[in-house]
């Protein structure tokens, strides 16, 4: 129960964090809603100011600012395509007060395609030159993989072009639908497409199609491991260290996989130089604690899969496989701070719905 009540604490000094940044925010909004509105030295006067007080309990989120209208300043707050971040997001603006004279809104909105026209260095990114296709892959069928094609660009300017069509869809998707729905992306050329292509302001209506058949595939799936069978694979690695890890081979077998379509990887750090990597018995009592603690907020029958654990090197990775990445993000950002004086502890949450990152742990 302690340590419920410690991942409690943890998670309330956040909440507490959000109320001392609106409190002030309110004491300078007055100054904010001038600097904005005259636009001037919105560099020194707004973005560094804020961005300073941001950076007070996360440095990764983000904001952009405009005016909707001549009495309005719209201030949008942006998880910039890291997954785990946007929770905070979400929960920073709905502990916004009401202000006269603002609008705060968490992530990106969606955009229609007709009033998306974006242009860097020379380049145009608009819904006239850029069109899409779909790519099916039978072994994966719930895979949403699209290929962008976008007119002739030299070779040297590919990532400049990727850039592009990242902010493009960014803003035509949405910030949240992007980061969320579409599993793979390649931007060809128009002369390398491959099938038939469609119009990019077709791209919306294909994604909710794709999107409800597939929750309506896997809703409700569960899952409990309690007699799952495990593996310990261990390995010499090229230095003369080991490398151990134990995997639920049973949970590689699952067939239902796509119904935890988010996987985590929690990173912990240890001093291995004295015995091949390895942990000395402090650190491996102290990993077991914290994954022990992982899995006690993150239970398999919620839908957060514990697939197993690596240990090599001087870091220990423990990987998830789960329903939704909210809860996720809480939980181990409130887990980094309680052993902050401990242990160095980092995580990060992506999309893969086949769980394809655990393949090398598979034997052909």
């Amino acid at each position: 129960m302690s340590f419920l009540n410690n991942i409690i604490d943890a998670q309330n000094e956040v909440t507490q964090q959000y109320v001392d940044f609106w409190n002030w925010f309110k004491n300078q909004e007055k100054t904010f809603f001038h600097v904005v509105r005259q636009r001037e030295n919105i560099e020194t006067d707004f973005f560094e100011k804020l961005s300073e007080q941001l950076n007070v309990f996360n440095e990764s989120l983000y904001f952009v600012v405009g005016m909707p209208d001549e009495d309005i300043v719209e201030l949008i707050f942006t998880a910039d395509g890291i997954i785990k971040n946007i929770v905070f997001v979400e929960e920073l603006v709905q502990a916004a007060p009401t202000i006269k004279g603002w609008m705060f809104t968490a992530l990106k909105s969606a955009t229609d395609t007709s009033k998306i026209n974006i242009k860097m260095e020379g380049f145009d990114f608009n819904e006239d030159n850029i069109g899409f296709y779909a790519n099916e892959h039978p072994e994966f069928p719930d895979e949403i993989d699209i290929t962008v094609v976008y007119p002739d660009f030299a070779e040297e300017d590919r990532q400049m072009v990727v850039n592009g069509i990242y902010i493009f869809l960014d803003n035509v998707l949405g910030e949240l639908n992007f980061a969320c729905i579409i599993d793979q992306i390649d931007i060809v050329r128009k002369q390398e497409s491959e099938q038939e292509i469609v119009p990019i302001s077709k791209l919306k209506s294909f994604l909710i199609w794709r999107e409800k058949e597939f929750v309506e595939r896997y809703e409700g799936v569960r899952r409990n491991t309690d007699k799952d069978n495990y593996s310990m694979l261990q390995a010499k690695l090229e230095n003369g260290n080991m490398l151990l890890a134990a995997i639920n081979t049973d949970l590689l077998k699952w067939d239902r996989k796509a119904s935890h379509p988010w996987i985590m990887n929690v990173e912990i750090k240890y001093d291995g130089s004295e015995l091949n990597g390895m942990p000395d018995e402090d650190a491996y009592t102290l990993m077991e604690e914290i994954e022990e603690n992982i899995t006690t907020e993150l239970k398999d029958s919620e839908g957060y899969l514990n697939i197993g654990r690596q240990t090599a090197e001087g870091t220990r990775n423990i990987y998830f496989a789960c329903k939704d990445f909210r809860k996720p993000s809480k939980v181990l950002g409130a887990i980094e701070r309680l052993y902050v004086d401990q242990t160095e502890i980092s995580y990060e949450i992506y999309k893969d719905k086949y769980w394809q990152s655990f393949e090398h742990f598979v034997k052909p």
